[in-house]
């Protein structure tokens, strides 16, 4: 009975990733640069459901694929004349592969074979490498991710400031700013609210001589875990295309042709 909630967990990561992924891969208009960043995420999130929780190892990774996107929201808004010129699919590819062997190398440092403390997990055996491999993992990404959000949030709303001054639809595109920038937050905020408390306690935790408790360890892991059953939501429900692609997955309809 104890192993029913982590099958259940994973089969909500799965079904919602798969729902991503197969959106993704069926409907051509959503084969966009920034999609298919969406796509490498739902993957990453999926192996979660399928590797990581039936073997109950650690997946520390998540940020890199949270930072693409960002960078391209960056991008958009920013340099707005050249995003379609400058991020094309061999762009994105580009840094899909990166993310990609960025993580497998960060996930073979921190869970590679290590000498001494037999017992205990592999992740605390070395206070070095598990301080490296949280810094690399998460802190940096996350620095790195604060401070564009907040450059993000000021060209934002200057642009939005000098629309509203020199054209009549200010308004309009000033609201598009606003669910924009909401959106992103909601990106942020989800994961960093997930993944926060438990990088946070395996840093502090060799530091203090490994004296916090297993459970308290285990709950932070299950909050960061959660992170690939919402990141579904966060990145497609928020779209009406990802929400037609859904009903039209879930109810068949793309089995009838047309």
């Amino acid at each position: 009975m104890a192993d029913l909630p982590i099958l259940m967990f994973s089969v909500l990561i799965m079904c919602g990733n798969l729902l991503v992924i197969i959106s993704i891969i069926y409907f051509k208009q959503l084969h966009t640069p920034t999609n298919y960043l969406i796509l490498s995420l739902a993957v990453a999130d999926l192996l979660v459901g399928v590797v990581v929780l039936p073997f109950s190892m650690i997946l520390s990774v998540s940020s890199y694929w949270q930072l693409e996107n960002l960078l391209y929201r960056y991008y958009a808004v920013c340099q707005p004349l050249r995003y379609k010129t400058k991020i094309n699919v061999r762009v994105v590819v580009i840094m899909i592969l990166v993310s990609w062997t960025v993580s497998i190398g960060i996930g073979v440092t921190i869970l590679g074979p290590k000498q001494g403390h037999n017992r205990r997990c592999a992740l605390f055996q070395n206070t070095h490498s598990t301080i490296t491999g949280a810094v690399f993992a998460f802190y940096l990404p996350a620095i790195i991710m604060s401070i564009i959000y907040l450059k993000i949030l000021m060209v934002a709303w200057r642009q939005a400031r000098s629309i509203q001054n020199t054209t009549k639809t200010g308004a309009t595109v000033s609201k598009t700013e606003r669910k924009a920038t909401k959106t992103l937050a909601i990106v942020m905020g989800v994961f960093l609210i997930c993944w926060t408390p438990f990088f946070l306690c395996i840093t502090i935790h060799p530091l203090r001589n490994y004296t916090i408790p297993v459970p308290v360890i285990e709950t932070f892991k299950w909050l960061g875990w959660s992170n690939s059953v919402f990141n579904p939501c966060v990145y497609a429900f928020f779209y009406s295309w990802f929400r037609s692609a859904f009903r039209m997955i879930i109810t068949g309809k793309i089995f009838r042709g047309e």
